[in-house]
């Protein structure tokens, strides 16, 4: 064995292991936040979720941000300009949807963030889009008409609505991370994610009094535990796990993590709903994971800068 090897294996037993434990916890929080998420719909109306879980990760935010120094003024407006395109546009979208829709069907189709990520990573950053990518991209698409097909009553009532918001959430949210990327590479991965989640706080909440001013407010005490979850829980404690996880292991092995949310997820909604499951719809998830993880196929110049960096770390 090499001594890089020795070093990196030195340094998985005396501590590297937590990143690695960090993600697998992950996995469970951004897993469950769907069917949490349709849980808490039950007693509050969906924009008004959306912006309590914004307003509770906020104070958590405000305190990370007063130990960092302030943003150029033009990285400080891209930040906004992403909270307001990834966060208000993807997050009332995806919770629209998710009212429409079963929380297992939802699940399936928000699993295909990562892949829209890497197509419009290919135009806005220019990373080659190889053939396995393209692949993917067709096979996940496949995958969701499986799971539509598989999913009792999907297309029922707003059901091909709900479809459709979800959709314009993952792509929406999907050109957050790869703007937000480009904006990271110039400053802190998560006073990106803090500025972009305090600057969505406005839109949320106008969307929220004016849905309150035709919606009764009376939530169940499940109903503040999803508002606890999805803003402590999934968006403070899931991006600073991320990011950590990000800085100290190598992408494939961070970005691999995401293909079990979904079963984590369907598995989940079965169990608090009755979601059905039918054959198809197995089918459906396992070639939307499959899509996904064609899609995500590093290409040889990624992968070389993976090693780079792996044995600098190792150094």
């Amino acid at each position: 064995m090499s001594g890089r090897a020795w070093a990196a294996k030195e340094r998985l037993a005396r501590g590297d292991a937590a990143p690695l434990l960090g993600l697998g916890v992950l996995v469970v929080i951004w897993g469950l936040s769907v069917p949490v998420m349709k849980l808490g719909l039950e007693s509050i109306s969906p924009f008004t979720l959306a912006a309590l879980r914004y307003l509770a990760a906020a104070p958590c935010f405000i305190l990370f941000l007063f130990s960092q120094p302030l943003p150029p003024r033009r990285l400080l407006l891209g930040m906004v300009g992403l909270g307001v395109l990834g966060v208000d546009l993807g997050q009332a979208t995806q919770i629209a949807g998710l009212a429409y829709t079963s929380a297992a069907l939802a699940t399936v189709i928000t699993a295909t963030i990562p892949l829209f990520t890497v197509l419009l990573a290919a135009f806005k950053l220019r990373q080659k889009l190889l053939p396995p990518h393209t692949l993917g991209f067709i096979l996940a698409l496949a995958g969701i008409a499986c799971a539509v097909i598989g999913a009792p009553g999907a297309l029922a009532g707003g059901g091909l609505l709900g479809i459709l918001l979800l959709l314009i959430a993952s792509i929406s949210i999907a050109l957050y991370y790869v703007l937000g990327t480009a904006i990271a590479l110039r400053t802190n991965a998560l006073v990106v994610a803090a500025w972009s989640s305090l600057a969505a706080v406005p839109g949320l909440a106008a969307l929220s009094l004016f849905e309150l001013s035709r919606v009764p407010f009376h939530p169940s005490l499940s109903g503040l535990f999803v508002v606890l979850y999805l803003g402590v829980l999934t968006t403070v404690a899931g991006m600073w796990l991320w990011f950590t996880g990000m800085r100290r292991l190598p992408a494939r092995i961070a970005a691999s993590t995401q293909y079990l949310q979904p079963l984590i997820g369907v598995a989940a909604s079965a169990a608090m709903f009755g979601d059905k499951i039918g054959p198809l719809f197995g089918v459906g998830v396992a070639a939307v994971l499959g899509g996904v993880a064609l899609a995500s196929w590093p290409t040889r110049k990624q992968v070389k800068g993976q090693c780079r960096r792996s044995n600098a770390s190792s150094s």
